[in-house]
């Protein structure tokens, strides 16, 4: 496996004096699921050739990580529905510098992927999974079937990655009432787990997030009946803070982009599938980064310097109100998971 030599000075400060080190990059808009916070039931897809190509995603990875980034995530949409995804992988994987290379997914496709994944150097698997009920889970996803994600799962947990962790987005009178039987779950493997409040992105048809809303503190009250939770200012890099329990080697997270703003420490930026530069996810801040980098093909600094001036255009904060979307026009199939 090649290295780059080259020493990594990270050079991405934004205005608030954050640094920037953890970018997800989101390869598709496109999901073999129709989850019901994320898209609507008749998504209209971007055309394949507005898409960022797989050598340019490789080579904005690439740059961002002589930039000072370490932490990359691969999302979509559904990552793995990419054609010839595994190239992006395995570019990424030998890059020096580059810490932690994770992927989000829906598991859909693991059985297939998860050796592959291995090999070209990814670290961690985050899986998506809404509910171990088979109806809800088809009712949440509008098609999807919970075996194909289990048996991801567990294609997953054989091959040994540092971390597989579930992403649950919890939805009152949806599947809030299961935050404990996903707690078992994810003990009785060893896994990790992430309770997510949901993301105001997009309108999704008759989905009305202010009554879905069900807060990481509600979460957390209930998980308390069944577990003593302590916090830990253990971290992977991302907005979750996470709890312990004193039997068990699972931890428990909760991203709480409305109860527990978690703005103050960011150190994230994502770039769409499109190749817009994204310096919130619940602003729209952005800059054309498809642009930068088709008009210079062949000048790598050209590129950095107008990733190096994005962050004097990122926000303080989001500003996420669930009476609304926070973005209209942009649903999370688009801005990446």
């Amino acid at each position: 496996m090649s290295k780059s030599s080259q020493s990594i000075q990270p050079m991405l400060i934004d205005r608030f004096g954050r640094q920037v080190t953890y970018v997800r990059l989101s390869v598709t808009d496109r999901c073999d699921l129709r989850c019901v916070y994320c898209m609507s039931d008749d998504m209209t897809f971007v055309p394949r050739e507005q898409l960022l190509t797989l050598e340019e995603i490789s080579r904005i990875g690439r740059l961002f990580v002589e930039l000072g980034v370490n932490k990359i995530r691969i999302s979509g949409g559904e990552p793995l529905t990419r054609r010839n995804i595994l190239q992006v992988f395995q570019s990424l994987g030998e890059l020096d510098g580059l810490h932690d290379l994770t992927i989000t997914t829906n598991g859909t496709l693991l059985t297939r992927y998860a050796q592959d994944l291995k090999d070209a150097g990814v670290t961690r698997i985050n899986v998506s999974l809404d509910s171990l009920d088979s109806d809800r889970f088809t009712s949440i996803t509008r098609n999807g079937k919970l075996q194909k994600t289990l048996d991801g799962i567990d294609a997953a947990l054989e091959m040994g990655f540092k971390n597989v962790k579930l992403n649950t987005v919890v939805l009152k009178n949806r599947n809030h009432d299961e935050t404990h039987k996903l707690v078992e779950f994810v003990r009785q493997r060893n896994m990790d787990i992430s309770f997510i409040e949901e993301m105001p992105l997009g309108v999704i048809g008759d989905h009305d997030r202010a009554e879905a809303y069900y807060s990481s503190d509600q979460i957390r009250a209930d998980l308390s009946k069944h577990y003593d939770l302590s916090a830990t200012d253990e971290t992977t890099g991302g907005p979750a803070s996470y709890y312990r329990m004193p039997d068990s080697q699972s931890k428990v997270g909760f991203i709480s982009p409305h109860s527990h703003n978690f703005c103050e420490s960011c150190n994230r930026v994502r770039v769409t599938a499109e190749g817009s530069l994204l310096l919130c996810l619940g602003q729209e801040h952005s800059i054309d980064l498809r642009r930068a980098v088709r008009a210079n093909p062949l000048d790598d600094e050209a590129v950095k310097q107008a990733i190096i001036d994005s962050m004097q255009i990122k926000p303080k904060g989001h500003d996420f109100d669930l009476s609304r979307p926070a973005v209209i026009m942009r649903h999370m199939n688009a801005t990446g998971g």
